[in-house]
């Protein structure tokens, strides 16, 4: 894979899908479909900005291959009407693909390199290191804290029978605490950052990451504050002992 080129091709593909597309074209796609004239228009700056960036002007098939599959794939999400984060993370991987594509030298050099890559012992440690403090990690410790969880939505919601006048505030307390999935992927980015830190032997970034993230606590104003002051203390000690520790044990291993 020539890196310099997926890099240039990358930087032409950032200015264009991004800083040089305004939303009133982005709009224009989604209303017109394969009508829209800013459809062409965009795809036609992206080519020419991969052309310009490539360096390669005597190589034809890299804009001949960029204007196809992203007027392509630009085509689809314009005849989709999903517009989540997971579908624009399709979207911009599909890109990102056709970039590693045309950035490959030799296809034998390729293989040969994904070959030695499956056979490092260390790259499949990396690799379950990082797998294992995402999502298993984050359900062992939700398991480990669900008593705690029930007790202060227990209080939360004694508290709300006992005073209807603070009705709103306990709402509002629970929506804080209800946010799932929002504390879930908090969680993930906080363990790969600190598994990331001790792999580098960066360990006083992980005492500013502790900082910060009590400032952002103790910035809040909730009801139960002791209760759910606990909690997060509790929780937020396990996950950064537990993502140390496997950094640790990496290196161990590595």
């Amino acid at each position: 894979m020539e890196l310099n080129l997926l890099l240039r091709l990358l930087c032409a593909h950032l200015l264009s899908d991004f800083i040089l597309q305004p939303k009133s074209w982005v709009l224009d796609k989604q209303q017109k479909k394969g009508k829209s004239v800013k459809l062409y228009l965009h795809v036609a700056l992206t080519t020419v900005l991969a052309y310009l960036f490539s360096g390669q002007y005597a190589n034809w098939h890299i804009p001949a291959i960029i204007f196809t599959s992203h007027l392509a794939i630009d085509y689809l999400k314009s005849r989709t009407k999903n517009n989540s984060f997971t579908f624009f993370i399709v979207d911009q991987l599909a890109h990102l693909l056709i970039l590693v594509v045309l950035s490959i030298s030799t296809w034998t050099k390729t293989f040969q390199y994904a070959q030695q890559l499956f056979n490092d012992t260390r790259f499949w440690i990396i690799v379950s290191g990082y797998l294992f403090v995402s999502w298993p990690l984050s359900i062992i410790i939700g398991a480990a804290t669900q008593k705690w969880r029930d007790q202060i939505n227990k209080e939360l919601s004694d508290s709300k029978n006992r005073n209807r006048n603070e009705q709103q505030q306990a709402h509002t307390g629970e929506q804080g605490l209800g946010l799932a999935s929002a504390g879930k992927w908090i969680g993930i980015c906080e363990r790969v950052l600190i598994l990331t830190f001790v792999l580098l032997n960066q360990y006083s970034a992980i005492g500013f990451l502790i900082t910060a993230k009590s400032i952002l606590r103790f910035s809040e104003r909730e009801s139960n504050t002791q209760l759910k002051s606990e909690y997060v203390l509790v929780g937020t000690l396990v996950s950064f002992a537990s993502s140390s520790l496997i950094g640790v044990l990496m290196q161990l291993m590595i």
